[in-house]
């Protein structure tokens, strides 16, 4: 069996065909143009639809703000009658947690400045707290009421 000759041929993009002739042309002035046109029409196209984009984002921000601020108004208290039972547990519900979170924090300060306290009354010792002391002693010896 013997095949014949194949031919290669040349695939060509239809959309591309003419392109570079397209801005062919004797004035230098209407080609500028043309470009300008060109561009300027490719260029509105993303800003409206990026001006789109930003308008729905700012739309979603305003509703979370609105929701945020109506959940802190009722962790303050206030507003509370349109409140259904359910929501109000869940709200008592959340302060205690935030009350003990609180609680905990208060309780690690005062720690942390009973030790540096202690570790400072070690580093004056006893002699220096004692001799802080002795003026209060002895004036309460010389004057007891």
């Amino acid at each position: 069996m013997v095949r014949g000759k194949t031919q290669m041929k040349r695939i060509e993009n239809p959309t591309s065909r003419g392109k570079p002739y397209e801005f062919a042309s004797s004035s230098m002035q209407e080609t500028i143009e043309r470009y300008l046109r060109h561009t300027k029409d490719n260029r509105v196209k993303p800003t409206e639809q990026s001006m789109q984009h930003l308008k729905t984002e700012a739309e979603k921000m305003l509703k979370k703000i609105e929701l945020l601020e109506v959940s802190r108004r009722k962790l303050l208290g206030e507003n509370l009658g349109s409140c259904a039972l359910e929501e109000l547990q869940q709200i008592e519900q959340q302060l205690e947690r935030s009350v003990t979170r609180v609680r905990a924090r208060k309780a690690k300060v005062f720690k942390d400045q009973i030790e540096k306290l202690k570790e400072k009354d070690l580093v004056t010792g006893p002699n220096e707290k004692e001799f802080l002391l002795q003026p209060m002693v002895t004036q309460k010896i010389k004057n007891p009421k």
